[in-house]
């Protein structure tokens, strides 16, 4: 009877541990998998000053972002519910980059996303400004470029064949003229020393030549009006359209907002036009939530490449509009190409 109250007592004891550990490893035990969800919106004036006056007037620009945080078992049934999360792998999220690699790209996103913000809101508003093109910043190598190891994440790629480029449009149009296979030498500059490195061109995933870097556009903008970003640890390239029109705003026409809370997503390039974001669907209810009754969207048709694989792709001003429908949402949905579509949308409807 002795042995047995002892064996109960034990088989007690170890069912408490396993099922604490199990309970432990369902909450907090990481997995190679990553959670995308609503995050929310942030008034653009927290992190932008023009001029060096703050911006009083009524209303306000918000940016728009979506929160990402590393599964656990129990995260990820959660999420498996939520129409409204989305589950990647480790390598869909990071690309294969580690946490701090992954940092430094968000960075210079942001980095190229306010450069070009700067220029663009500085051109429309008449002001004089210059931004020079330093090349391309290297963010990643597909597994089988023939630069493996030799160029790395920060590098930037500053000639092909001894040619250099305005713009990272240029260097691409010019790598994806080459054929298939052929020598290309590329110069570079890696921890301040310029150097060159030979390899071949290669098919790239879209179908077109290249020498399989993923990029960013290395700038630098100069005027003689002061613009100060305080982003922090914020990365991505996502808020461009919105610093856009906050400066163009601060310095051309201070009540184009009109009193109204406005938000947004979407890059901005250097002609001024509007590019596509990862998330639209998520941001939109960010924006929602935080109380926006105008939200921009990118409005750009979907890659011929995508759509043959994916028929059912949608531009992300359909990803948005869908569920401003399914959840009922109350705020105006404003598709953009361009920056000046958006500025156009609030002159006409701002108030007397």
């Amino acid at each position: 009877m002795k042995n047995r109250r002892v064996n109960r007592k034990w088989e007690l004891i170890t069912s408490i541990v396993l099922g604490t550990l199990l309970i432990w490893f369902a909450m907090f035990y990481p997995l190679p998998y990553y959670i995308e969800s609503p995050g929310g919106a942030m008034d653009v004036r927290s992190v932008l000053q023009v001029n060096g006056e703050v911006d009083q007037e009524d209303g306000s620009y918000n940016f728009t972002y979506v929160t990402v945080q590393q599964a656990t078992a129990i995260k990820l049934l959660f999420a498996a519910f939520d129409s409204h999360s989305d589950i990647q792998s480790e390598q869909e999220m990071t690309g294969g980059a580690d946490s701090e690699e992954y940092y430094r790209i968000a960075q210079f996103y942001m980095e190229t996303s306010q450069n070009l913000a700067k220029y663009q809101g500085l051109t429309l508003a008449g002001k004089e400004v210059t931004m020079d093109f330093f090349g391309v910043y290297v963010l990643g190598l597909a597994e089988d470029s023939t630069f493996q190891g030799i160029l790395n994440i920060a590098d930037t790629v500053v000639s092909i064949n001894g040619k250099t480029f305005e713009s990272s449009a240029e260097l691409i149009d010019y790598v994806s003229s080459l054929e298939l296979g052929s020598d290309v030498t590329v110069g570079y500059v890696s921890s301040g020393i310029e150097q060159t490195a030979d390899g071949k061109i290669i098919k790239l995933e879209n179908g077109k030549n290249g020498i399989g870097i993923s990029l960013v556009d290395h700038t630098e903008v100069t005027s003689d009006v002061p613009i100060d970003f305080q982003t922090g640890n914020i990365g991505g390239p996502s808020a461009g359209l919105m610093f856009t029109l906050s400066i163009y705003t601060q310095l051309a026409d201070p009540t184009l907002r009109s009193g109204r809370v406005i938000a947004g997503t979407g890059t901005i390039e250097q002609d001024g036009s509007v590019g596509d974001i990862g998330g639209a669907d998520k941001k939109v209810l960010s924006a929602a939530k935080s109380g926006a009754t105008v939200f921009f969207v990118p409005n750009n048709p979907v890659d011929e490449a995508v759509l043959k694989e994916n028929p059912n792709a949608k531009t992300n001003y359909e990803e948005a509009l869908e569920v401003v429908e399914e959840e009922g949402l109350s705020i105006e949905l404003v598709p953009v190409t361009t920056v000046q579509d958006a500025i156009d949308y609030l002159e006409k409807t701002k108030s007397d």
